[in-house]
Formats: structure tokens, C-alpha cells, sequence
């Protein structure tokens, strides 16, 4: 009487997500495109810090740090950003866009976060059948 072996069942997940452009998906003044986030920005500025923060998984308290860090929680945060979503750029630009257009850019940073957060991810399954013998 021959054995026979149950066949093994090996299941593959590829994971596919969408590669940007290297680029901001909005300009730094482009408040147009999102009024929701210009509005909160120009009223509520420390509660739209502090949700942009929490929704890329920092602590939301971080941008309070900002004023007595000399704006570093901001120039980390965006440095952050750039590298995580692939944005070309230099530490040193973002640090720019910090002192010069700093409501402005925390918009752009809300935005992007934002924007890259309801981006999902396209997952596809493969199963393989593999019978030993």
C-alpha cells in the first residue's frame, strides 16, 4: 500500500503601490486645490499642525516644539516626508521654505500627508500548488 502525501498549498502576496514623481503633488502655494487645508491653516494652524503630524505617525504635541526648537521639528518633519513618499529636495530648501513661507509649507506638508494617506496600496494574491512526490 502506497502513501500518498497531501499536496502543500504556498500562497505568494505581491504588494504593489504607486510610484510618484519625485515631486510635491501640490505647488507651496497651491491652496486652490485643497480649501479644507487653507482654511484650517489660516484659522486653526496649531490643530493642523498637530493633525499633520499625528496622520504621518508622529506625536501631534511635536510642532509645538517647533518655536523653541528654532523650527527644527518642522525641517525634520518635511525632510521626513520627502524621503518617505521618494520627493526630490535638500534639507536645506526645506529649511528655506520653513523661515520664508513657514504657514505655507506646513499647508504643502498637510496636503501631501493627506493626499499620500488615502492612497492605497493595490494588493494581488497568487496561490501555488505544489505537490511533492
Amino acid at each position: 500500500m502506497a502513501v500518498q502525501q497531501q499536496p502543500h498549498q504556498m500562497i505568494t502576496t505581491v504588494t504593489t503601490t504607486n510610484v510618484s514623481s519625485g515631486a510635491w503633488s501640490t505647488d507651496l502655494c497651491d491652496c486652490c486645490s485643497d480649501m479644507a487645508t487653507c482654511c484650517c491653516g489660516l484659522w486653526l494652524f496649531p490643530c493642523m499642525q498637530c493633525q499633520t503630524a499625528q496622520d504621518f505617525g508622529w506625536c501631534c504635541l511635536m510642532p509645538v516644539l517647533d518655536t523653541c526648537s528654532c523650527f527644527a521639528v518642522s525641517c525634520i518633519l518635511s525632510s521626513s516626508i520627502r524621503q518617505r513618499y521618494g520627493i526630490h529636495g535638500s534639507f536645506c530648501n526645506d529649511c528655506c521654505k520653513v523661515l520664508w513661507c513657514y504657514q505655507c509649507f506646513w499647508c504643502q506638508m498637510s496636503r501631501e500627508v493627506k493626499m499620500r494617506k488615502h492612497q492605497t496600496a493595490g494588493t494581488s494574491v497568487v496561490t501555488t500548488q505544489v505537490i511533492s512526490g
